[in-house]
């Protein structure tokens, strides 16, 4: 809500500035409001949008948060001194003698933004690198053409339109996520399974947690999802990032890999089977957790359904042989 907020009062101060710049004199006050707000205001909303998808990030870079301060005290000293802007008597916008000020700190705070959405994306493996770069290039190549052609009234616009399809990005990112575990949807899977080249080889493991019936029926199903978030984030963290997780529903887990060498893969699995025997030691009551893969190596006919299912089976197999050792 403060960054759609945001958003709208700058392009109602844009739309304020264009209004008032060289109009009557007795619209000299509005220009000058309308200007202040623009140029304090601008270089808060890539803070407001990382603070959303990362609430530590003003605390994590505070320091970083300094020169938006100063850009907002010599904006708001601008009509006196002429820091940032300035409207002359007659209400003619001059740019001030350090906006480029202004510049600096934008370009600091999206920078600050774009390397809590990168982290982000190494965390989730999130292929979102090159989207950004591309609204980079629109973003500096739209706030350039002000800086070269003052009357163009081009920064503010491009900055909310930028910002306004940043936001469109990240909802994208968001809407990939199970809102539980944290782990790709079952929506990011279906994605993924439909743009899966048939040439390229990969792999896929079938997570399915042992008795989380007997652990719903027992506990409730409050702390049912309180064991499916802990085994999600044990699984997220056991694999490298060559592999991707997605909760596909319930307590099922598929794990998408690059990996197809099958040692590689079960030793990723052992490392997994090895992090949650250390949470049940430090008192943590998880279940344990049933596994089979398959591996396509691109030598034939891509039949998706035909490789999960082979893994699938394996899985099944796999609790099957658990239950009978453990009665």
């Amino acid at each position: 809500m403060v960054t759609i907020f945001l958003t709208v009062v700058i392009i109602l101060s844009e739309a304020g500035t264009i209004f008032t710049d060289n109009g009557s004199v007795n619209l000299r006050g509005m220009n000058i409001l309308c200007n202040i707000l623009g140029f304090a205001l601008t270089p808060i909303i890539p803070i407001a949008i990382a603070e959303i998808f990362d609430s530590s990030i003003i605390k994590t870079y505070k320091y970083f948060l300094i020169p938006t301060y100063i850009n907002i005290v010599a904006t708001v000293l601008s009509p006196l001194f002429g820091f940032i802007f300035y409207v002359d008597a007659s209400n003619h916008y001059i740019r001030g003698d350090y906006f480029f000020l202004f510049v600096i700190v934008y370009i600091i705070n999206v920078l600050l933004l774009f390397i809590c959405i990168i982290e982000l994306g190494k965390k989730y493996n999130y292929p979102i690198m090159k989207k950004l770069i591309a609204l980079s290039i629109f973003t500096i190549i739209g706030t350039s053409i002000q800086l070269i052609y003052p009357s163009a009234f081009s920064s503010w616009h491009c900055v909310t339109l930028s910002l306004l399809l940043f936001f469109l990005l990240m909802s994208e990112f968001d809407s990939s996520f199970d809102s539980l575990t944290g782990l790709y949807s079952r929506a990011a899977f279906d994605k993924a399974t439909k743009q899966i080249a048939e040439s390229k080889a990969f792999s896929i493991i079938v997570l399915d947690i042992n008795d989380f019936k007997r652990v719903n029926d027992t506990y409730g199903h409050g702390y049912g999802d309180t064991v499916i978030k802990a085994v999600a984030t044990i699984v997220r963290r056991s694999f490298t990032k060559h592999y991707t997780c997605y909760r596909f529903g319930g307590d099922e887990i598929f794990v998408i890999g690059e990996e197809t060498d099958q040692d590689k893969i079960e030793n990723q699995i052992r490392i997994m089977i090895s992090n949650l025997a250390e949470e049940r030691e430090k008192g943590n009551p998880l279940p344990s957790v049933s596994y089979g893969y398959s591996i396509y190596r691109g030598e034939e006919e891509l039949d998706f359904h035909k490789i999960l299912k082979e893994a699938d089976d394996q899985m099944y197999q796999f609790k099957k042989m658990q239950k009978t050792i453990i009665n």
